[in-house]
């Protein structure tokens, strides 16, 4: 995607002809280009013309995508030629916060700023059993230890965060992260209840499947998983729209309603990314 919004801007293709806006400050044309467009429209806007094409390479144009405590997000052996450089950074490595318990990144298209919870975030019930759950690493989780659920009858995911973390005036979706392990016994091909909201207003509540029965025995209501890029396995739980970041998030994941011993599920985190505009 990089290649897309950067050095090929896209489909497009340089425009040599003279263009109206050649004569403006380039400058100028990066501060219009900044306050009007997102960072996928300003790589398009590149084509427009040569003028163009050097104000979209500016630091200043590039610096306004950038989210304000960019620099404490550096690490001080990376040194980068841009601030272009630094964005395209920003979303494709992720960098931990909060000692390591949640994992932000930018979105590409948008520079919406995206999260992703550590299980350590969330309460789980008998999480602290290893009878029930292990706390286990793998290298391909962003983070240093994940939950594997050995054996609960009662399972139950709470959890929340601040809006303070996400981006203004963005609607927002949130997922479960996961890989399943023998089918995900007693678990896998149930409805399992999700629900995600802003405290005090009305929530956003589906059944979702980990892993969804074959045939006749599944149901449309229920949303099945999808595999990421990644490897992992993600189901949408609900979505909510963040206003002002003056706001708490509530979010659960439960299966009470069954005596079946349930195993089988790793869970990487839980993670708040921009509903995609179609």
């Amino acid at each position: 995607m990089q290649t897309m919004m950067g050095q090929s801007h896209g489909r497009g293709v340089i425009i040599t002809e003279p263009s109206p806006f050649d004569s403006l400050p380039v400058d100028c044309i990066s501060s219009i280009i900044s306050f009007t467009t997102s960072p996928q429209d300003a790589c398009v806007a590149a084509s427009v013309s040569k003028t163009f094409e050097s104000a979209v390479k500016s630091d200043s144009l590039w610096e306004k995508f950038l989210p304000s405590e960019y620099e404490s997000l550096i690490p001080e052996s990376r040194v980068f030629s841009s601030k272009k450089e630094l964005y395209f950074a920003l979303c494709d490595d992720h960098v931990l916060i909060e000692d390591g318990k949640k994992s932000f990144w930018l979105d590409k298209a948008s520079g919406k700023r995206c999260i992703m919870l550590s299980p350590k975030e969330v309460s789980i019930t008998w999480g602290s059993s290893p009878e029930h759950w292990q706390w286990i690493s793998i290298p391909e989780s962003r983070f240093e230890k994940v939950a594997e659920l050995i054996d609960v009858c009662w399972f139950e995911i709470l959890g929340g965060m601040h809006t303070r973390y996400l981006s203004p005036r963005t609607r927002y979706s949130v997922y479960i992260v996961f890989k399943t392990k023998n089918g995900c016994p007693g678990l896998g091909d149930l409805p399992v209840d999700a629900e995600v909201g802003l405290v005090g207003q009305e929530s956003y509540q589906k059944l979702i499947y980990f892993v969804g029965p074959r045939g006749s025995g599944r149901r449309r209501d229920v949303t099945r998983p999808e595999v990421r890029e990644d490897g992992w396995m993600e189901a949408e739980l609900g979505q909510f729209y963040n206003d002002s970041c003056r706001d708490d998030i509530s979010l659960s994941v439960v299966k009470t309603d069954t005596p079946d011993w349930k195993s089988g599920l790793i869970i990487q985190g839980f993670e708040f990314r921009p509903v995609k505009t179609r």
